[in-house]
């Protein structure tokens, strides 16, 4: 047993999750403790009125996206879903966890009618009244929904989605695999593990104690997708690794990590529903579960060579000072060019997607 201690001041949400604790026998899967932190209904952190996109913490936000940072990363995304839109036959464009609305306003701008319907899944009450202020000019071409349907058509986008899906911890210590879970230890939350027979997706070498994730919220939802989408394709972009990268022997802290007021924290258990909580994705796992179901990939690259490729820089040369600075971040190295990854699926036959003409990394997958 691995227990630590952190004040908490009771809360509706970590009522909730008291309940929850109380009904799963004290013990919580840290998935399931995850889910109710940001998802719990009114509560948790997706679904509170907090503000939590900005550029600077002065503006009360906890974290920046690449929407919002500048307008030239959904034009460059909307060559990539022109094409795609025009590969596919399809004239809707689907998108997941549309955080303030920014990238589809500049998808919505940049292809004009192009685009017959804008359709977002969105779990966050809150977040889809922003949207809809956003996207005012657009009304009549987009609809909400709060699941996804029995049947899609279209392309589908999904920034910093993946890494907001919950994940199950696992710990290797003294050569025996646990799982990570929380239970209530005083005025707050801890930390529990228990034997488990889950594994990550690969042996970890060596004998010393590991922590990691697994992700099976993630491949679950992309199986789903895929099963679903009956014609389209789809983009993912987010901060995560190929397998051999995400369970590399030195990776042994995990890749869990809080957002809050711009700084980062590790620690889940403290201010519940007041930070956003995100892992690594496993960008070989998504491939595999999504080939699985049906789809095929497209390509796999890093976010800097996917914007090159999708014409950035002449969009750049067009932009003002401040903005060719903003836009620099998106594809520097030691910002979020490398970092961050980009996956591509489609339906049926795979083409030449023009982001991955270059620098393509699937067979890294």
């Amino acid at each position: 047993m691995n227990l630590e201690q952190g004040a908490e001041r009771a809360t509706p949400l970590t009522r909730i999750i008291d309940a929850a604790l109380e009904r799963a026998g004290g013990w919580l899967p840290f998935d399931r403790f995850m889910a109710l932190a940001l998802y719990a209904p009114g509560l948790g952190y997706y679904a509170s009125a907090s503000r939590k996109f900005g550029q600077m913490p002065a503006s009360g936000s906890d974290f920046v996206t690449a929407p919002e940072l500048t307008p030239l990363f959904g034009r460059t995304l909307a060559v990539q879903v022109a094409e795609a839109l025009e590969r596919t036959g399809t004239q809707e464009v689907w998108e997941f966890g549309a955080g303030t609305g920014a990238l589809a306003l500049q998808l919505l701008d940049a292809l004009g009618d192009r685009i017959g319907r804008y359709r977002i899944v969105d779990l966050s009450g809150t977040l889809r009244e922003r949207q809809q202020q956003t996207l005012a000019r657009h009304a009549g071409k987009v609809e909400w929904l709060a699941e996804l349907p029995g049947e899609m058509h279209g392309v589908v986008v999904g920034n910093e989605v993946l890494d907001a899906m919950p994940v199950q911890l696992l710990v290797r210590k003294g050569g025996q695999w646990h799982e990570r879970g929380v239970v209530r230890q005083g005025q707050g939350f801890g930390w529990d593990d228990r034997p488990t027979a889950l594994r990550p997706p690969l042996e970890v070498d060596g004998a010393h104690d590991y922590l990691t994730e697994i992700h099976p919220q993630a491949e679950a939802f992309v199986a789903t997708l895929a099963d679903r989408l009956k014609q389209g394709a789809a983009f993912f972009i987010d901060y995560g690794f190929p397998e051999a990268e995400y369970y590399h022997p030195q990776r042994h802290m995990g890749t869990v990590m809080c957002h809050r007021g711009h700084q980062a924290d590790g620690d889940p258990l403290a201010d519940v529903g007041a930070k956003d909580i995100t892992a690594h994705v496993n960008f070989t796992g998504v491939a595999l579960a999504g080939q699985d179901a049906g789809f095929a990939v497209l390509g796999y690259c890093s976010q800097a060579r996917f914007l090159l490729n999708a014409g950035i820089l002449p969009m750049m040369e067009q932009a003002s000072l401040a903005e060719r600075a903003m836009a620099a971040r998106l594809i520097h190295e030691h910002e979020m060019g490398e970092l961050f990854k980009v996956v591509g699926f489609t339906v049926g036959e795979p083409w030449d997607a023009i982001g991955f003409a270059e620098g393509d990394r699937s067979h890294t997958l």
